[in-house]
């Protein structure tokens, strides 16, 4: 807090300041913050400013992958950062290219748009669907999105999300999005005989903010299907699920499908902003020359994040450690809360698990802060887990043994 007053230098008067202000009212208040702040972090552990440690089993929400403190991803940046920050996508970026060619050859997709969020990456994914759209002679393009969805906060983006919570207020929504139930194939297939300006889908393979809900294994190759035979972009909204936060590089590699268009965020960076829209054939083709942009997006140093986190993940087995890991903690925690009523289900892929309970349980985030465990809660009733990979085995048994011991006797 600011003093009431302080004094100036030598012969100067003295400035005063009416009343006592936090720091913290200078901000916008568009977060319900928890009453703390961290200085430092190591691994999967922050430090916060009376020293006490917390378990982080958020990672950022789904941001930081390599946990904090990584040495490599530090002293990548210290070199990039001594080097070069900014140039402008006026010129050639060799660091963004090499991002590309890495991001590309690791998904099977042939061209790579950068930005600085996931919001940014999905507005592009957007964009590209409406134009592809136009491109075939279609006035008034259409993009099948799902309920429970999200895909950012921006207008377009906040339109395309499946929750009235986030879109109440922001009157009148962009139009051009039909919606459908999730893990639904048949409500999308439906949708060919009635709407003959449909263009694209735009879905996340599993749901995040709406739940953590996991779809049948065939979900995406039932859409892939319907997608090929009426012309449709499949689109992939990997922000949350992508760079092995499900144990692969990307969710869709749990199977066989191949999307035309794939947005990327969070771990990408392992905590520096960067975005990217990746697409193949037709879809890569549709942004020419002044059709989009972004002054920061690609720059070398938060490329030179991306391809350091890509590095490190490869070279310390990542993917591997993220499913194995998640394996066990979804059946540690299955074992701990065995037999507890009020705990409907204990789902997820990877290190992408959510546990469903039949209440509101937002008091859990505060709970879990009491006992230095950060956790997150989504759609009301899901405790929400999204820790770093590299998250050691002594690390999830503290984890699982602490958040099951908090539902117990939340649930009483």
């Amino acid at each position: 807090m600011f003093p009431l007053f302080r004094t100036a230098a030598p012969g100067r008067r003295y400035v005063f300041i009416r009343g006592w202000k936090n720091m913290s009212d200078y901000l916008m208040q568009t977060y319900g913050r928890q009453p703390l702040a961290f200085v430092k972090g190591e691994g999967a552990w922050l430090t916060d400013t009376a020293g006490d440690k917390y378990l982080d089993a958020l990672a950022g929400v789904a941001v930081n992958g390599l946990g904090h403190g990584h040495p490599k991803l530090v002293a990548a940046l210290c070199e990039q950062a001594g080097r070069l920050i900014h140039t402008s996508n006026i010129y050639r970026i060799l660091e963004q290219e090499q991002l590309a060619e890495r991001l590309c050859r690791l998904s099977g997709l042939e061209r790579a748009f950068f930005c600085n969020s996931g919001a940014e990456a999905n507005e592009a994914a957007i964009k590209i669907a409406r134009l592809y759209g136009h491109n075939r002679g279609i006035d008034n393009p259409a993009i099948v999105v799902m309920e429970k969805s999200f895909h950012g906060r921006t207008m377009a983006t906040l339109s395309a999300t499946g929750n009235r919570k986030v879109q109440a207020g922001f009157e009148p929504l962009v139009t051009g999005f039909v919606r459908v139930p999730f893990a639904d194939a048949e409500a999308v297939e439906k949708l060919a005989e009635h709407h003959n300006n449909i263009v694209a889908v735009l879905v996340e393979p599993f749901q995040g903010e709406g739940g953590v809900n996991v779809p049948e294994t065939d979900y995406l190759t039932k859409l892939r299907a319907i997608c090929d035979r009426n012309g449709w972009l499949l689109m992939l909204d990997e922000v949350q699920t992508g760079i092995g936060r499900t144990g692969t590089w990307f969710a869709f590699q749990h199977g066989s499908v191949l999307p035309d268009v794939m947005t990327l965020a969070k771990g990408l960076g392992s905590g520096v902003p960067v975005g990217a829209c990746l697409a193949r054939g037709v879809a890569a083709e549709t942004f020419t020359p002044g059709k989009h942009g972004s002054t920061f997006g690609g720059g070398p140093l938060a490329c030179t994040a991306a391809l350091t986190t890509l590095r490190v993940m490869e070279e310390d087995g990542l993917l591997a450690h993220a499913r194995i890991l998640g394996d066990f903690i979804r059946a540690d925690l299955a074992e701990r809360l065995q037999g507890q009523a009020g705990v409907m289900q204990i789902r997820g892929q990877g290190l992408m698990i959510g546990i469903e309970l039949d209440r509101p349980c937002a008091e859990l985030v505060k709970l879990a802060l009491a006992e230095k465990l950060l956790i997150n809660v989504t759609n009301d009733t899901v405790v929400r887990l999204l820790p770093p990979l590299v998250m050691t085995r002594e690390d999830a048994v503290l984890l699982t043994a602490k958040l099951a011991g908090l539902i117990r006797a939340f649930l009483g």
